[in-house]
């Protein structure tokens, strides 16, 4: 059986981070490899030349024009690609924002990510702190960040934990400062 694990969560939460301390002990956990996608890493640079020469800015990856032209074709390629490696029975590792998907339960949809009901799905979602999320946005330096440190009062609206029936299988972590017992146990929630 392969498994299909989303990490999703608003920008600094540290989703990218996490899915890596993790890769290593879900293979041995699984005995499976994975696969990791990273949205930035697949879509990035293709991004950042399309809003050069839409805007003039590589790094405008937060403006109404990304999100309303650019955004969906990254995130329906990066599902397509973990869709591939899937058939050929490599299991994945999805990191990406996603929050849209989260919030409308499409990660939870197998008919809409285009999979097999025996693939074993599961999506993580990862938060901090409003404040420690801009700090850490800060800290990194990444010039893909600087529409959202720019626009912060607008970025933020967007922000949002998930609650109620949203939260049905959604594995919640927070990454304040994690022990390594909440990593095994989001581990072992994972694999189970």
């Amino acid at each position: 059986m392969t498994s299909l694990v989303f990490f999703c969560g608003h920008a600094g939460t540290g989703k990218t981070t996490l899915a890596k301390k993790l890769i290593g002990p879900l293979m041995k956990a699984s005995g499976k490899p994975f696969c990791l996608l990273d949205k930035d890493t697949l879509f990035g640079g293709y991004s950042a030349a399309a809003m050069a020469m839409l805007t003039g800015d590589p790094n405008d990856r937060d403006s109404p024009l990304f999100l309303q032209h650019l955004r969906e074709p990254e995130y329906r390629g990066l599902i397509d690609t973990a869709r591939d490696n899937l058939e050929l029975g490599i299991s994945t590792l999805v990191v990406g924002p996603l929050s849209r998907e989260v919030r409308e339960r499409r990660l939870f949809d197998y008919a809409w990510l285009g999979i097999a009901r025996d693939v074993r799905l599961r999506v993580v979602w990862v938060h901090v702190a409003e404040e420690t999320a801009r700090q850490r946005i800060v800290e990194r330096a990444n010039p893909n960040d600087a529409y959202k440190l720019a626009h912060w009062d607008e970025y933020r609206q967007r922000r949002f934990v998930p609650s109620g029936a949203i939260c049905d299988d959604l594995l919640m972590f927070d990454n304040s400062a994690p022990t390594q017992a909440d990593y095994d146990a989001l581990l072992a929630r994972i694999v189970g």
